[in-house]
C-alpha cells in the first residue's frame, strides 16, 4: 500500500493537473465571447483552478482549501443557474431562485462549521459533532446539486451543450458525494480519494470541453415526473440529514440516556414516515405545489392525453364505457369518485353510472329539463363550491343557478359539474367528487375539462349510435325471417294456383285427381315444415342431420317438373350424405326453378349427383343467359337484391345459408351467354363420426362450412338409428 508521502505526491500532481486543465479550458472558451453563461463559466473555471492550486500547496484538508472548495461549489452552482436561465421562462426562473439560494446557504455552512470546530475544540466531543455536521452539509449540497443537474439533463436536447455540461458537473459532484459519504462513515477523509480529486477535476474539464462543441439552443423543458421525483429526492435527503443530526445530537445526553433516546427517535420517525409519506393528500399537495411553483401550466397535456386515451380505450376487457368516461375525467382533476347523469325520455337527467361513489343518494330525477337547457345554451363548467358561496361557477352561473338541484348542493363531496356536449346537444353531465387536496378551479381547468367533455360526448354519442344500429340489426333479422316466410309461401301459392287452373280442365281425370291429392299433401307438409323452420332462420341450426340419399331427392324433383320444363338427371352415383331431406329438397327446388326461369323452353336443365373426395356433389346446370363475374361476386348472394320483377331477392341467399347449416358449401360457376352451374357439396355420411361443425360468428347461418376434427361424434349415429 502507498504511504502517506506517496499519496501526498500523487495529490500534488493531481491538483496541478486539474489547475492546468482549468486554465487551458478557460483560455479556449474565452474566445467564444461574453455571453452570460460563458462569463459565469469562465469565473467558475478560474475559481476551480485557484482551489486546485491551494489544495496542491496547502493540502486538500487545509482551511484555505476548504474555503476554496466552497467558492468552487458556489461558482459552479451559479453556472448551473445560468444554464437554467437559457431555456426557462422568467416567471418559472423566479420560482427556481429560492432553491438555488437554499443550496448556496447549505454550501456556506461548511466553512463556518470548519472554523467553529477548529484546533480550539480539538479532542472535545463537540468537535466530533461539528465535524459530522460539516460532512453532512457537504453530502447534502452534493445531493441537491445532482438533483438540479438531473433536471437540467432531462430537460435538454439529446445533443445540446447543457446536456454535456450536466454530465460533466455530475461527475464532479458525484465523486464529492462518495468522498464525503466515506468520510462520514470512517470519521476521517480517506487520503487516497482526497488525492485523486484533482484528476477528477481534469476529467470534468474534458467533458466541459465537449459541451463547448455542442449547441445549446433548445428550450429547457423538464417534465412533471422529473420534477416530482426531484422534489421527492430532496425530501428524502432532508429526512436523512434530520435523522443523522438528531442521532448525533442525542449523543450529547450521555451514555445512560442516549441509547434510549435514539431508539425512541427511530421508532417515532419510522411511524411518521410510514403514515405521512404514503398519504394521498401529501402526494396531491406535492403535485399541486410543483405545478404551481415550477411550471407555467398546471397540466402536462401530453401525459394527460395519453392517460385519457388509455382509460377510454380499454374496450370490453375493462369497465363499461360510462364508468370509464367518469374515470377519465376524474384522473385529470385527481377526483376520487364521480357520477354520470344522462338525459331520459322526457329531457330530465337521470343517473347512468357511478364510479367509486356508492354513498351518493341520487333521486330518480337527478336534474330537471331546465338544467339540460342551461348546459346546452351556455356550456359552463360549474364549480359547486363557488355556487354554494353565492358566486358563479366558471361563468355567469347565477343566470342558471336554479337548474342545479338542492340535493347536489347538500352533497358535500360534489365538487364540479362537467357538461358533455356533442354538436351543442347535451349527452351527459359528470359530477366530480372533491379531490384530497382541495383547490379552486381556474381557467386552465375549465379549458381542459371543456375539451375533454366534448371528446367524451362524441364517444358516448358513437356508443349510442352503435346500440341503435344493433337494435336495427335485430329488427332487420326479424324482417328477414318474414321475407323468407313470404318467399316460401309465394312459391307454395304459385303451385296451388297452377293446380287450381289445371283442375278446371282436368278435374274429371282420375289420375289428375290422384296427383292433385299428392300435391296438396306435399304443400301442407311444406307449410308445416315452414312453421317449424321459423325459429331456425337467422340462427342456421337444423333440428336433425342424418344420412340422406341426394340421388333420390334429385330424382323426385325431376319427376315433379315433368310436363313443366325438361329436367334431366344425367348422372346418379351411389352417394350417402349427411344433411336434412326437407332442407335439401327446398334448396334443389329453388335452384332448379331458377334454372328453368333462366333457360329457353327447349333447353333442358341438367342434374348430376356424384362423389368428390369427402363430399357428395349435386350439380344443377342450365344453358341460359348466365351471369357476370361481378354479379356473382357482389350481388347474387346479397339479400333483398333481385333482377326478377316482383322478386324478393333472397332465394340464392337462403339456399346458401341452408346449405351452410347442413355443414356444406354452395359453389357457383357462370358465363354470360353460356349458362350457370350451381353445385351443392355435402359431407358424406362415412365421415360423420369424425367431424362436427364449428361455430362461425361471421356467418349469418351461425355455422362454419369448414369442419374441424374433434373426435367421434356418436350423436348423429344415434339419431340416424
Amino acid at each position: 500500500m502507498l504511504g502517506e508521502g506517496n499519496w501526498a505526491a500523487i495529490g500534488f500532481g493531481s491538483f496541478l493537473a486539474g489547475a492546468f486543465a482549468c486554465a487551458v479550458l478557460g483560455v479556449w472558451r474565452f474566445r467564444d465571447g461574453a455571453r452570460p453563461e460563458r462569463v459565469s463559466g469562465l469565473a467558475a473555471l478560474a475559481v476551480t483552478a485557484l482551489w486546485c492550486v491551494l489544495a496542491a500547496l496547502a493540502g486538500p484538508e487545509s482551511l484555505v482549501a476548504t474555503f476554496g472548495e466552497t467558492m468552487r461549489n458556489l461558482a459552479w452552482l451559479f453556472y448551473v443557474y445560468r444554464l437554467f436561465a437559457l431555456g426557462t421562462p422568467g416567471e418559472s426562473l423566479e420560482k427556481l431562485r429560492p432553491l438555488f439560494a437554499a443550496l448556496a446557504f447549505v454550501g456556506l455552512l461548511h466553512p463556518g462549521l470548519h472554523l467553529l470546530g477548529g484546533p480550539v475544540l480539538a479532542g472535545n466531543v463537540t468537535h466530533a459533532l461539528i465535524f459530522h455536521f460539516a460532512v453532512m452539509f457537504r453530502v447534502l449540497f452534493a445531493t441537491g446539486a445532482l438533483v438540479l443537474l438531473h433536471n437540467l439533463y432531462a430537460g435538454s436536447g439529446s445533443t445540446g451543450g447543457r446536456r454535456w455540461s450536466a454530465v460533466a458537473l455530475a461527475a464532479m459532484w458525484l465523486y464529492d458525494l462518495n468522498l464525503y459519504t466515506v468520510t462520514y462513515l470512517i470519521d476521517a477523509q480517506p487520503q487516497g480519494l482526497g488525492a485523486l480529486r484533482g484528476a477528477v477535476t481534469a476529467l470534468t474539464m474534458l467533458l466541459l470541453a465537449v459541451s463547448g462543441l455542442r449547441r445549446a439552443d433548445r428550450p429547457l423543458r423538464p417534465s412533471r415526473a422529473v420534477a416530482f421525483q426531484s422534489l421527492s429526492l430532496l425530501v428524502i435527503g432532508a429526512y436523512l440529514v434530520t435523522m443523522v443530526a438528531a442521532a448525533q445530537s442525542l449523543a450529547l445526553f450521555g451514555d445512560g440516556l442516549a441509547p434510549l433516546a435514539q431508539i425512541g427517535f427511530v421508532i417515532a420517525s419510522s411511524v411518521l414516515a410510514l403514515v405521512v409519506l404514503p398519504s394521498g393528500r401529501l402526494r396531491g399537495w406535492m403535485k399541486v405545489t410543483i405545478a404551481k411553483h415550477f411550471f407555467q401550466h398546471r397540466y402536462d397535456y401530453r401525459a394527460e392525453w395519453l392517460r385519457f386515451t388509455q382509460t377510454i380505450g380499454r374496450g370490453e376487457a375493462g369497465a363499461p364505457l360510462e364508468e370509464r368516461v367518469i374515470q377519465a375525467v376524474a384522473d385529470i382533476t385527481d377526483s376520487p369518485a364521480g357520477l354520470l347523469l344522462m338525459p331520459g325520455e322526457h329531457g330530465e337527467l337521470t343517473l347512468a353510472a357511478r364510479w367509486r361513489w356508492r354513498t351518493a343518494e341520487v333521486p330518480a330525477e337527478a336534474m330537471g329539463s331546465d338544467a339540460r337547457r342551461f348546459f346546452e345554451r351556455d356550456g359552463f363548467i360549474v364549480a359547486l363550491d363557488r355556487l354554494r358561496a353565492g358566486a358563479s361557477g366558471g361563468g355567469p352561473l347565477h343566470h342558471g343557478s336554479d337548474a342545479i338541484p338542492q340535493w347536489m348542493l347538500n352533497e358535500e363531496r360534489a365538487w364540479a359539474l362537467v357538461p358533455l356536449l356533442h354538436f351543442e346537444r347535451l349527452v351527459g353531465v359528470l359530477v366530480l367528487a372533491r379531490p384530497a387536496q382541495e383547490r379552486q378551479l381556474d381557467w386552465e381547468d375549465f379549458d381542459l375539462l371543456r375539451v375533454v367533455g366534448r371528446q367524451l360526448a362524441s364517444y358516448l354519442a358513437e356508443h349510442a349510435g352503435q346500440e341503435a344500429l344493433l337494435d336495427a340489426s335485430r329488427f332487420d333479422e326479424f324482417n328477414r325471417r318474414i321475407a323468407f316466410v313470404m318467399h316460401d309461401i309465394k312459391n307454395l301459392a304459385s303451385q296451388l294456383a297452377l293446380l287450381g287452373r289445371n283442375a278446371e280442365r282436368h278435374g274429371e281425370n282420375p289420375e289428375f285427381r290422384a296427383d292433385m291429392l299428392v300435391t296438396v299433401r306435399n304443400s301442407a307438409d311444406k307449410l308445416n315444415a315452414l312453421l317449424t323452420r321459423l325459429s331456425r332462420y337467422g340462427g342456421g341450426a337444423l333440428d336433425r342431420l342424418e344420412p340422406i340419399d341426394p340421388g333420390a331427392i334429385a330424382q323426385g324433383i325431376v319427376a315433379s317438373r315433368a310436363g313443366q320444363h325438361p329436367v334431366e338427371l344425367v348422372e346418379r352415383q351411389d352417394c350417402r350424405a349427411i344433411g336434412n331431406r326437407e332442407t335439401l329438397e327446398q334448396v334443389l327446388t329453388h335452384l332448379v326453378q331458377n334454372a328453368i326461369d333462366a333457360s329457353p323452353p327447349d333447353r333442358p336443365v341438367l342434374l348430376r349427383v356424384s362423389t368428390t373426395g369427402l363430399h357428395c356433389a349435386i350439380e344443377v346446370t342450365d344453358s341460359g343467359f348466365g351471369m357476370s363475374a361481378d354479379f356473382v361476386r357482389n350481388r347474387l348472394f346479397k339479400p333483398f337484391v333481385s333482377t326478377k320483377p316482383g322478386g324478393f331477392g333472397i332465394g340464392a341467399f337462403e339456399a346458401r345459408e341452408l346449405v351452410r347449416a347442413m355443414q356444406g358449401r354452395l359453389d357457383v360457376e357462370s358465363r354470360e351467354g353460356l349458362g350457370s352451374r350451381f353445385t351443392v357439396r355435402l359431407p358424406i355420411s362415412a365421415t360423420a363420426g369424425l367431424y362436427r361443425p364449428r361455430t362461425n360468428k361471421n356467418s349469418r347461418a351461425g355455422t362454419d362450412p369448414e369442419l374441424s376434427h374433434e373426435g367421434p361424434d356418436r350423436s348423429q349415429e344415434g339419431k340416424a338409428a
